[in-house]
């Protein structure tokens, strides 16, 4: 049974191998590796935690898990915006913690092969360069590719999962 269970999950994270979620914020296309998401949601109710920095917009309650949320634009240090019914929250997993990320609209799942995705640039001054894990080339556009696991500091992944304990 073992080897069989094995082989299921191989063949799991093959059909996930370079396939993008990808998602707006401002102007900008951006994509999360697909094997991160483990759902995606319509905005809702938040409820705030004190003593979170301001990109942690709070908790939400999915089916009786309460997970934190971000707003990456906050986090990417962009203008706010009024969230309307196109913004989602994409649920990821982020070392065993589930997390919302909140995002103006979700596109759609890309193929992005990995000869097709490039070294981000080397940006001087640029917070948002720690998040980039490449640029991944689609026909005539660049997608900005994100690092899930920079989304967040240590620090500010073990205060959201103490948060939400």
């Amino acid at each position: 049974m073992v080897e069989e269970e094995e082989i299921l999950d191989e063949d799991d994270e093959d059909s996930q191998k370079d396939k993008y979620l990808t998602f707006r914020i401002a102007n900008e296309d951006y994509g999360l590796e697909i094997a991160y998401v483990t759902e995606i949601v319509g905005i809702q109710g938040i409820t705030e935690v004190p003593d979170m920095p301001d990109f942690v917009r709070g908790v939400i309650n999915l089916r009786g898990q309460v997970i934190p949320v971000i707003d990456v634009r906050l986090r990417f240090r962009l203008k706010p915006r009024a969230y309307d019914d196109r913004t989602c929250v994409v649920v990821v997993n982020v070392n065993n913690n589930s997390i919302g990320l909140i995002v103006d609209t979700v596109n759609e799942v890309l193929d992005i092969p990995a000869d097709q995705v490039s070294a981000p640039p080397k940006v001087h001054g640029g917070a948002n360069g720690r998040y980039i894990q490449g640029m991944g080339k689609v026909g005539d556009t660049v997608k900005i590719l994100l690092d899930v696991n920079k989304l967040l500091f240590e620090g500010e992944l073990q205060q959201l999962a103490e948060a939400t304990a």
